[in-house]
């Protein structure tokens, strides 16, 4: 030990100072002690972080029965308008499907006809005198009618049929009027010449006849009756007002 340290243990100023220091750093220790204490006690009383879903279950039980039947009559009308876009998808997609199976050939069946009119066209071009002079001419008709007929057969068995337009009142559905003829012995509107045949495409129209219509015949009757009541009303009616006071004026006078 030096004589320094000696003079510092017996120094009594050292020892006073020395002792306030120890008795701050006691107190400071004690408070920070107490804080903590705290702290882990507001922590131990806090309630833990709810779930949100708890949460929301709790909101929504507190809703009012109102509010949530006006939920499910919203959702029932939701589904309902579903089901009822659901089954109208389902009838168009069978009826494009259906169509689709029954006019596929549509565009063949056209081209065909053209091939039927030529050879309808060969074989009215040749008359019956050549078929009876010539036996060549006549085998060659009797080939070509045995082809027509096979070819109408095909048609028939495909759904496509021939127009009867001939003698029938023009139909704008299935007529094309190419032009009109007078023909008295005609009710006016009767197809009187077939300049092309027509055809239809099981219920549907492939190609109109090209036809004549028939003016200035005998109307047809059942256009006759509605213009004869017409007439009947209007007749009745003039000889009504004549019995109005106006006309017994006009009569005096």
């Amino acid at each position: 030990m030096t004589p320094e340290d000696t003079e510092n243990d017996n120094d009594p100023i050292a020892e006073e100072n020395a002792e306030p220091e120890t008795d701050a750093l006691v107190e400071e220790a004690a408070h920070d002690a107490a804080h903590d204490a705290s702290e882990d006690a507001a922590e131990e009383d806090a309630p833990d972080d709810a779930d949100p879903e708890e949460t929301e279950d709790a909101q929504d039980a507190q809703e009012p029965e109102e509010d949530w039947e006006a939920k499910v009559a919203d959702l029932n009308d939701k589904l309902l308008r579903a089901l009822a876009e659901t089954e109208n998808i389902r009838r168009r997609a069978e009826r494009d499907k259906e169509d689709a199976s029954k006019y596929a050939i549509t565009n063949f069946a056209r081209d065909m006809l053209t091939v039927s009119d030529n050879l309808h066209r060969a074989m009215d071009s040749v008359d019956d005198e050549a078929r009876k002079n010539d036996a060549a001419i006549e085998q060659i008709m009797v080939g070509l009618d045995m082809t027509a007929r096979e070819v109408l057969a095909t048609f028939e068995r495909f759904g496509i049929k021939t127009i009867e337009a001939m003698g029938e009142k023009f139909d704008h559905n299935l007529h094309e009027a190419m032009f009109e003829m007078d023909d008295a012995s005609k009710p006016a509107g009767t197809v009187v010449q077939v300049v092309e045949t027509g055809y239809v495409l099981k219920d549907r129209l492939l190609r109109p006849a090209k036809v004549g219509v028939s003016k200035g015949g005998p109307k047809d009757a059942a256009a006759q009756e509605p213009e004869t009541q017409a007439t009947k009303d209007s007749q009745s009616a003039y000889g009504d007002k004549g019995e109005e006071p106006g006309a017994q004026l006009d009569e005096e006078l």
